[in-house]
């Protein structure tokens, strides 16, 4: 019997136009330069399991690291929301107990009504996730606050499959690598707080992104996902 590792991919299909119509959409929407009127927003989610320790951790000294036993205790899952707009060099990470609609859309609204409550519109830049809707503002405040909040939301939704053209996704895989990886959480306000440091300290690292592929790029070099045209 073969022992062989199995890598896992998001694999995109081969000659399909719905793939290649919202991939070129999105590329569309990087391209285009900084409007403060309208901004770029990414957000991705990433599910987490809480662990709580069952013999107390012994603490870190000159001569060991941290020490923390094999055996531990589940304590519940969380999700953590994240959010960034790519040409400004921002993002931020949250959490919270579930990732239904009613939480999607608290945590959009927050966006909206607080750093982008002067923005006419904003564009986010999102998976489509049947949480990911307009109706889901209408399931979380009265429909007059859900309609305002709609009316200066557009989306632009990455294709199945192409995750990875969702700049929210790379983000979270940084976090994860930095923040996250390696570490027990027994509860989400302890998480909370080690991700919203993450945030502050990348934010104020001014780290921006650079996003090097545009539409001609997919075209030259993605010919497998294009639909072959019979005339």
């Amino acid at each position: 019997m073969s022992n062989r590792k199995i890598e896992y991919w998001v694999i995109p299909p081969e000659a399909n136009s719905e793939f290649v119509a919202q991939m070129e959409e999105v590329l569309d929407v990087y391209a285009r330069p900084y409007d403060a009127s309208c901004p770029v927003i990414c957000m991705d989610e990433q599910p987490i399991q809480f662990h709580k320790e069952i013999i107390q951790p012994i603490e870190a000294t000159v001569k060991h690291p941290k020490r923390v036993d094999y055996e531990y205790e589940r304590a519940g899952t969380a999700s953590i929301f994240m959010f960034t707009e790519p040409l400004s060099g921002w993002r931020q990470a949250t959490a919270r107990a579930r990732r239904t609609k009613v939480d999607w859309a608290i945590e959009v609204a927050a966006l909206l009504e607080g750093r982008y409550a002067k923005c006419e519109q904003v564009l986010l830049v999102c998976d489509n996730l049947n949480t990911h809707t307009k109706g889901a503002f209408y399931e979380a405040f009265e429909p007059e606050r859900a309609r305002q909040l709609v009316r200066r939301l557009q989306f632009c939704h990455t294709p199945k499959h192409g995750s990875w053209l969702n700049i929210a996704e790379n983000e979270l895989s940084a976090m994860t690598r930095q923040c996250v990886d390696g570490r027990r959480f027994g509860d989400i306000d302890t998480l909370r707080d080690e991700i919203a440091a993450w945030s502050t300290d990348i934010n104020n690292a001014q780290r921006g992104v650079d996003w090097q592929m545009k539409v001609d790029d997919a075209r030259s070099k993605l010919t497998s996902v294009y639909p072959k045209i019979k005339l």
